[in-house]
C-alpha cells in the first residue's frame, strides 16, 4: 500500500506539469481525503477502497488532471485511518481540513458517515472560507439521503432500501423460499436492512414467514457457529443479510460447516473473501446485489474489468466497484463545470453530474443527492459455467447475472428536505 500511495502522489505531481503552457511550477493539486478504517477488523475493506479510488485518480491525472479557472490541476488522494471508529474519523476530518483537503471521501460505515455529515454541516457553517464536500461511496443507511440529507453530502451507492428492492425482485419469484432468517449488524445500517426486509417481504411475498431475526455486534463476533445453528434449527429456506467483511465470511463458513442448505440473499456476498469462504456450497445459493458485477455481459464491462486486473493482478486485490470509479469521474466533471473546488459552486455542479463510463451510466438526483444508476443481482456459480467467465479473488467462483435493473427501475422516492446555504 505504501508503494501504491507513492505511485498515486507521483502521478499527481507529474500531472501538474502536463498543461501545454509550461510553468516553473504547476498549480497546486486538488487534495482528496479518504477517511476510512485502514486498521482494525475491516482494514481489508479500507485498503480495497483505496485501490479503487487510487486507480480512478491515476486515470484522471493521466489525462492531464482537472481543468479549473486557475489552470489544470492534478488530483491528490491522501488517506486517513479512522480505525473504523467515529471519534477517530472526526479527528481525521479535522486533520484533513487542516491539511488543505476540500473533498472528503468515506463509506465503510453508515454510523461514521452520519457523524461526518453532522460534523461537516457544523464546520461549513462555522468556517465558510474552508467549506468541504463529502462524497460517500458505501454508507447505505437510507436516512443519510432522507431525514438527515445535507447539501454537502453526496451518496454514490444505492441505499439499503434500493438494494433490498433489487434482491426482492429475485426473491419474489423464488418459490423455493417459504421462510427466511434476518441476520444483520446491530447499528443503523443493519437495523435499516431488518426493517426494510420485513416491509418488502410483507408487500411482495406475504406467504414467506420470518422465522428468526437477530442483530449482532458489528465486526466483533469471532465464532458465528451459534448463529448458524439457530438459522438451521429455524428451518429457514434463506438468510437475508447486509453483513460484510469478516462478519459475512465467518457467517457463511459457519453455515457451511453445520450443513445449512438454504440460500443467502446478500448485499456483499461477492467480495472480500466471501466466495472462497462459501465455496462449493454457495453454487446456485448465494446472491449478491451491486451497481455492477464483473460478469455483466457487455463488451465495455469486460474491458473495464480486464483493465483493473492488469493494474492489480494479485487475486487478493480483486475487489473492484464501478461506483468508486463513478465517484471520481463525477467529481472531475463537477470541478471542471464549476471551474473551482470552492464548496458551494462545486456542490451545485455535483447536483448536475451525469456520468457515462465503461458502459455504465448514472446521474445525481439534486433533490436528495442520491446517485441513480443500474443495479445488478448475481447468483454464485463455478467459473467457466455459462455466464461466469470471471471468478472472484481467484476463488474459482463468480456471479452470473440474473437480474439487471435500469436506473429508473432502481429509483425510489425520497423524504429529503434539503437546507441550502443562503
Amino acid at each position: 500500500m505504501k508503494i501504491l500511495r507513492r505511485t498515486v502522489l507521483k502521478t499527481a505531481a507529474a500531472a501538474a506539469f502536463l498543461p501545454a503552457c509550461a510553468r516553473a511550477q504547476g498549480p497546486a493539486p486538488v487534495k482528496l481525503a479518504m477517511i476510512e478504517g485502514l486498521s482494525g477488523a475491516n482494514a481489508n475493506g479500507g485498503e480495497a477502497v483505496f485501490r479503487n479510488l487510487a486507480w480512478a485518480v491515476e486515470r484522471v491525472n493521466q489525462r492531464g488532471g482537472v481543468r479549473t479557472r486557475a489552470g489544470a490541476r492534478p488530483l491528490q488522494l491522501d488517506r486517513y485511518d479512522s480505525k473504523g471508529q467515529i471519534e477517530e474519523a472526526l479527528s481525521a476530518l479535522r486533520s484533513a481540513i487542516d491539511d488543505g483537503a476540500r473533498v472528503i471521501l468515506q463509506g465503510n460505515s453508515s454510523a461514521v458517515a452520519a457523524a461526518l455529515i453532522e460534523a461537516v454541516n457544523k464546520h461549513n457553517e462555522r468556517e465558510p472560507e474552508r467549506r468541504v464536500v463529502f462524497l460517500n461511496y458505501s454508507a447505505v443507511d437510507p436516512i443519510l439521503t432522507n431525514e438527515k440529507c445535507s447539501f454537502w453530502h453526496f451518496r454514490f451507492d444505492a441505499h439499503a432500501d434500493m438494494r433490498m428492492a433489487a434482491l426482492m425482485s429475485v426473491l419474489r419469484e423464488d418459490r423455493a423460499v417459504r421462510s427466511v432468517y434476518l441476520l444483520n449488524p446491530d447499528y443503523s445500517f443493519g437495523q435499516a436492512v431488518q426493517r426494510e426486509a420485513r416491509r418488502q417481504l410483507a408487500a411482495q411475498r406475504p406467504d414467506v414467514q420470518v422465522v428468526g431475526e437477530e442483530l449482532h455486534p458489528l465486526l466483533r463476533i469471532k465464532d458465528f457457529a451459534p448463529y448458524a445453528t439457530k438459522i438451521k434449527a429455524s428451518g429457514a429456506d434463506a438468510v437475508i443479510t447486509g453483513n460484510f467483511s469478516n462478519d459475512l465470511t465467518l457467517l457463511v463458513k459457519a453455515a457451511r460447516e453445520i450443513g445449512f442448505e438454504g440460500r443467502f440473499y446478500t448485499f456483499y456476498g461477492n467480495a472480500l473473501g466471501a466466495p472462497a469462504a462459501i465455496g462449493e456450497a454457495g453454487v446456485g445459493k448465494v446472491l449478491a446485489v451491486a451497481e455492477w458485477l464483473p460478469n455483466l455481459p457487455t463488451r465495455d464491462s469486460e474491458a473495464f474489468y480486464q483493465s483493473f486486473r492488469q493494474r492489480f493482478p494479485r487475486p487478493a486485490d480483486d475487489y473492484v466497484h464501478m461506483r468508486m470509479q463513478m465517484v471520481v469521474e463525477a467529481l472531475a466533471q463537477a470541478i471542471e463545470r464549476a471551474g473551482t473546488v470552492d464548496a458551494v459552486p462545486l456542490a451545485l455542479a455535483l447536483e448536475q453530474v451525469q456520468v457515462n463510463f465503461a458502459g455504465q451510466t448514472g446521474r445525481m438526483r439534486a433533490g436528495d443527492h442520491q446517485f441513480q444508476q443500474p443495479l445488478v443481482v448475481g447468483l454464485m456459480d463455478r467459473q467457466g459455467t455459462p455466464g461466469v467467465r470471471f471468478d472472484v479473488e481467484g476463488s474459482g467462483y463468480g456471479f452470473r447475472t440474473v437480474r439487471v435493473l435500469a436506473p429508473a427501475q432502481a429509483e425510489l422516492p425520497h423524504a429529503c428536505r434539503m437546507v441550502r446555504p443562503a
